[in-house]
């Protein structure tokens, strides 16, 4: 089966559930979007009420009968064998940049196995997702990767900002509207210093020469 071309995709992981006004937000935009589920993310992505398009995965957490079933609504089923190099989260959002998705936002990515929810937000650094808005949704928090250059953050006086280095250090960082502001600083792999910031608008801007932060925004005081 042809995959659909649409801008936006919705990936549905096989974690928890953690519903929330974030996730509401994303899934109230849904119209249109390519609907992935990832394996046994197909019952996260029925919790939501959501017409699934595609299946991906070894399917080891879904059985006969669900399969069954997703076959009978005209799901598209990409079937993989469970000996592979890539997890079944990494083979949804490959499928999703090879067809020209534009915007992909995972649900159900976090929570459970630690192992696993490292390695979801390591997923993000992917270069095939270079480019492309990718956003993890949990609840109240969304999570994205940012690049040197100018990002501005969205959100509401009060909100919680977290930079987070990922790959050794983050040089020349300068923010503003944030309560405690970085100069033209360095954020470390291993200590916390840009953990737990504080938008004082509607936005922030964050800028850096070097390096890739992990942004976590978090909807209110975390």
């Amino acid at each position: 089966m042809e995959a659909p071309q649409p801008l936006t995709a919705f990936i549905f992981a096989n974690g928890s559930t953690d519903d929330g006004p974030f996730v509401q937000r994303e899934l109230a935009t849904a119209a249109n979007a390519w609907i992935i589920a990832v394996d046994g993310g197909a019952r996260q992505a029925q919790y939501y009420g959501q017409h699934i398009t595609t299946v991906i995965g070894d399917l080891d957490s879904l059985d006969d009968d669900e399969i069954a079933i997703l076959k009978q609504q005209g799901v598209d089923i990409r079937h993989f064998p469970p000996e592979k190099d890539e997890t079944d989260l990494e083979l949804a959002l490959l499928l999703a940049a090879q067809n020209n998705v534009k915007r992909i936002r995972v649900f159900s990515a976090l929570g459970g196995r630690l192992d696993q929810t490292l390695s979801n937000i390591y997923l993000l650094a992917l270069p095939a997702l270079r480019g492309l808005d990718v956003r993890l949704m949990a609840g109240k928090q969304q999570a994205w990767l940012v690049y040197p250059g100018d990002t501005t953050i969205n959100g509401a006086k009060g909100d919680t900002i977290s930079l987070i280095p990922i790959a050794d250090e983050a040089q020349g960082i300068r923010t503003t509207n944030l309560y405690y502001p970085l100069r033209d600083e360095t954020l470390r792999f291993g200590p916390a210093r840009g953990v737990s910031n504080v938008m004082q608008t509607d936005s922030a801007k964050v800028s850096f020469t070097d390096g890739v932060l992990l942004v976590v925004h978090t909807l209110g005081r975390a």
